[in-house]
């Protein structure tokens, strides 16, 4: 078995994000948290995944500290699964995930699930990246600045 190249220790704070939650399964779960699901089985059901691979890929997060484990809302012997702050900091990661594929992936009328806001019942305003000044920037108009190698 091909073991997984790791990026937890790059100086690239896109690699480490992916590292920690690049999988596709990873991205679907967190959303499926923000959509309310905390038990393994509804994650299960609402995703069809396989079981074991939800199993890792819930244990990664928790272990990511993207989610924690807490013992069952209603008492019962079961675990269920939370957003921490860490995880509920991916919102915006989501939200433009769903605008772009909103945009670039479904034909002009074709029907797809729609995030509003809650108090107007209305579609959210496109997320932009805007300058420390407020002006909105494409990529063309920033740089990465790189980090001089360690001694």
């Amino acid at each position: 078995m091909v073991k997984r190249t790791r990026f937890d220790d790059s100086d690239c704070p896109v690699a480490r994000s992916v590292d920690t939650i690049g999988d596709w399964w990873s991205l679907l779960i967190v959303r499926d948290a923000f959509d309310g699901s905390r038990r393994f089985g509804e994650f299960q059901r609402g995703l069809g995944v396989a079981k074991n691979i939800l199993t890792a890929r819930l244990r990664a997060l928790v272990d990511g500290g993207v989610l924690a484990s807490v013992p069952a809302s209603d008492g019962s012997a079961y675990r269920e699964y939370v957003l921490t702050p860490k995880g509920e900091a991916l919102f915006p990661v989501v939200v433009a995930l769903r605008q772009w594929g909103e945009q670039n992936l479904f034909d002009p009328g074709e029907p797809h699930s729609e995030l509003v806001d809650r108090r107007q019942d209305r579609p959210l305003r496109a997320l932009e990246v805007r300058a420390a000044d407020g002006r909105r920037l494409g990529p063309g108009d920033t740089t990465v600045h790189k980090l001089p190698e360690a001694p």
